[in-house]
């Protein structure tokens, strides 16, 4: 019965959106019969239909024009049929194996009928591609899900830009409702697809870029950790076109919460946009907002990523510049407080983070209007940036070394050493001798400018030194 309407084109136009009003009911609603029959016609028994339907030699056209909602539902029937199975579709699922002969869970016959989807539209090449990365099989566990919804989106390449963009405006609506048990899929499969460089210039922005950041908006605040994640990747596509960066910048606030989560992904991809909306933005922070990200910006100086350091030093950067004039005396406290750790990073192993944390450092003694370490950093004398900190303040000397100590186990030796050069400097410089004082901070000269000498002769003088120590009277009061 179901052939021989689809093969009409008179009937076909009805029965089609018939079909996928069924599949988009599941398991939100419940559909009678139109007998007046209470028995719920699941999604299950529409994708039934549609599978005899494509088995048919001449696929009707009507299913071409309906390719985006169709495609779109049976990926949700997929993942509906995985994680939950009312006992009324196992009854029926029973019954339906045993009149067509099917030997099959319902979600891998949903598989394979959005295969033969693929398949009888032209787009075996997508298949095997999904195929041989296992994709399929992917698809089929709760857990991992969105994983494999991601590499289908990305297959999808080899289709067309018309196709795919007739999927994603259907997402859009999707997205844009409350049901929220479709939206991580869904949320895979457009997130994957915005990603796709040729896909974004192809895109028109200033027509789409509203709904894909109201969408990303609100799944930026979900309980689920993998919306969040997810949401965090679709504003970083955002965030590259400086047109959408004007409506991302009421999203601050929220971007600010997410740094201080203990998931390094979304540390870094927050960051990421973060970077991208100061770029293009230059909108003033209001002082409450730029406490609270000074304050988780600070850590991440230290980040194990490179780019995170990088990128949490261009934010501190851009913040201190736009922070209105009222904010700047309640932030004082936070930049005294990075002109530590940035001097340290002035010897960073990456030359990237090396160079902006002397520009970070440059423009935190601008805002301090400490002129003396801005002359030192002018002649490139980062290396007494030490004494600058204890010359300002000698009651600060032992908060000073307490924040040093854990650079002492930094996995990079120059920070390491840097470490260790400050809080001899800082113990030594305390003596109440003028001379000891003194001798302490040619000392510390002497070995950065021998660590600038090679390997050789460094050895032969620190080897020098210590038989100098050991042999030394001991100075009084210090041992």
């Amino acid at each position: 019965m179901w052939k021989t309407l689809m093969c009409s084109v008179r009937t076909s136009k009805t029965v089609m959106p018939l079909l996928l009003d069924v599949l988009e009911s599941w398991p939100e609603h419940s559909t009678r019969t139109s007998d007046g029959d209470d028995t719920d016609v699941f999604a299950l028994a529409a994708t039934l239909v549609m599978w005899k339907i494509l088995q048919v030699p001449c696929v009707p056209h009507v299913v071409t024009v309906y390719l985006p909602r169709l495609f779109v539902h049976l990926l949700f029937q997929v993942f509906f049929s995985t994680v939950e199975m009312p006992e009324k579709v196992e009854n029926l699922w029973r019954a339906c194996q045993e009149q067509h002969g099917l030997a099959t869970d319902p979600n891998r016959f949903a598989v394979q009928t959005l295969k033969a989807l693929l398949c009888r539209l032209y787009y075996e090449d997508v298949v095997v591609a999904v195929e041989h990365k296992r994709g399929w099989d992917t698809l089929l566990s709760a857990d991992t899900h969105h994983h494999a919804v991601g590499l289908l989106a990305r297959e999808m390449s080899r289709a067309s830009k018309l196709v795919r963009f007739r999927i994603v405006c259907h997402l859009f609506r999707l997205l844009s409702g409350e049901e929220p048990r479709r939206d991580l899929p869904a949320l895979a499969f457009l997130v994957e697809v915005l990603s796709d460089p040729p896909f974004q210039r192809w895109l028109d922005w200033s027509r789409c870029g509203d709904s894909v950041l109201e969408i990303m908006s609100k799944n930026l605040r979900s309980e689920c950790r993998e919306r969040r994640r997810l949401a965090l990747r679709g504003l970083v596509v955002l965030s590259k076109h400086p047109s959408m960066t004007k409506g991302m910048w009421s999203l601050t606030e929220s971007l600010v919460e997410l740094l201080q989560e203990d998931d390094s992904d979304v540390v870094g991809m927050t960051v990421a946009v973060l970077s991208y909306l100061f770029l293009y933005s230059g909108a003033p922070i209001p002082s409450p907002i730029a406490l609270q990200l000074a304050e988780a910006l600070l850590p991440l100086f230290d980040n194990d990523d490179s780019q995170v350091r990088l990128r949490s030093m261009f934010v501190f950067q851009e913040m201190m510049a736009l922070l209105t004039a009222k904010g700047k005396k309640a932030l004082k406290s936070h930049v005294r407080q990075s002109l530590l750790p940035l001097s340290f990073h002035c010897h960073d192993e990456d030359w990237h983070v090396a160079n902006a944390s002397r520009e970070t450092l440059r423009c935190a003694a601008s805002f301090l209007k400490r002129r003396d370490l801005e002359r030192m950093l002018d002649v490139d004398q980062t290396w007494r940036f030490g004494e600058g900190l204890l010359a300002e303040d000698r009651s600060r000397a032992a908060e000073h070394s307490r924040r040093a100590l854990p650079y002492l186990r930094s996995p990079q030796e120059s920070l390491r050493q840097a470490a260790i050069r400050f809080i001899a400097l800082e113990d030594a410089s305390r003596d109440i001798s003028p001379a000891v004082s003194s001798l302490a901070r040619q000392t510390a000269y002497v070995l950065r400018a021998l660590e600038r000498a090679p390997r050789s002769i460094f050895q032969v003088l620190r080897d020098g030194l210590r038989r100098a120590c050991r042999t030394r009277p001991r100075l009084s009061g210090r041992g």
